[in-house]
């Protein structure tokens, strides 16, 4: 009989299957159905039922449950994440480099980078998964929905602590392009610092008073009196920092939907990509002890 630690969940379609642990409660559901339906209560007990029906939920050995199979306490269940229905995205990802430890990937518009919400399949990993059948892939770094641009991806469990640490203590210099408003009145270079907390909706942030803990370096590239490109080296990696940043300033990012007013779009409307690039990436690779720089292939105009 094969143990706990031998059963590897296949990939399928690109989605790696997601664990979860029974614990050991006073009133046990009667089965994994019950559990799933009651601890996972966004989903509903119609689609838990389809996953069953489809052999999408396994147990620790490996065994497809069905929605009688009987909750065991102190054990773990693996399942699947499939929509029905996601929105396609019309935009195409590009690889940039890889070794046997790193994926470098340019990624677009409107193109979320993990499973989350109403996307699955619409993802950035779940594609790449699927194109190189490595389902050991994991985003380095991430970038916001609505930011194009260069992001690295590990290749193997045993190197990517290494590279999150790269990360982690900044070792990494990044270089993004944005257009925004032309403002004759601000003299560039320009170094920010802000203090940066959740804000509410808690998907935004928002400037408070205190010691800052965001840094940006912004310089002024071209200008057509309108509207400006500006490149932004940030020396911190908090949520949305650039786009606080730069609304800051009253020079928010063209087409941000959430500075300076929080716009709810239609997830199908593709027409005003949100004018922010993460254009370049460099680092010294902790194993290989090389530098690396990658560009990203998509450029912003005026």
């Amino acid at each position: 009989m094969m143990n706990t630690l031998e059963f590897s969940p296949p990939m399928i379609n690109g989605v790696s299957a997601s664990k979860v642990f029974l614990a050991k409660i006073t009133t046990a559901p009667s089965s994994v159905f019950e559990y799933l339906c009651q601890e996972f209560h966004h989903i509903s007990s119609n689609e838990w039922q389809q996953r069953f029906e489809d052999g999408l939920i396994y147990d620790a050995l490996g065994n497809r449950l069905t929605i009688q199979s009987a909750y065991i306490a102190e054990s773990h269940v693996f399942y699947y994440r499939f929509l029905a229905h996601e929105i396609h995205v019309p935009f195409e990802h590009h690889i940039l480099f890889e070794n046997e430890h790193l994926l470098v990937v340019d990624k677009p518009h409107f193109l979320t980078m993990s499973p989350t919400g109403q996307y699955v399949q619409e993802t950035l990993l779940v594609r790449l998964k699927k194109q190189t059948n490595n389902e050991f892939l994991t985003p380095i770094h991430r970038l916001d929905r609505e930011t194009a641009g260069v992001v690295l991806f590990s290749k193997k469990v045993e190197s990517r602590g290494i590279y999150q640490q790269m990360f982690a203590e900044r070792n990494v210099q990044k270089t993004y392009h944005a257009i925004a408003p032309y403002k004759k009145e601000l003299n560039f270079p320009f170094n920010i610092q802000l203090r940066m907390e959740k804000g509410e909706p808690f998907y935004i942030m928002k400037i408070v008073d205190g010691t800052p803990n965001s840094e940006t370096e912004i310089q002024l590239l071209e200008h057509n009196n309108t509207w400006a490109k500006y490149l932004l080296n940030p020396k911190t990696g908090k949520q949305h920092q650039l786009r606080v940043h730069l609304n800051s300033l009253d020079i928010a990012i063209k087409n941000d939907p959430f500075y300076p007013i929080l716009k709810h779009k239609d997830d199908a409307d593709f027409s005003q990509p949100l004018q922010l690039l993460a254009k370049e990436i460099s680092f010294t690779d902790p194993l290989l002890f090389t530098q690396m720089q990658f560009k990203s292939q998509f450029e912003l105009t005026l």
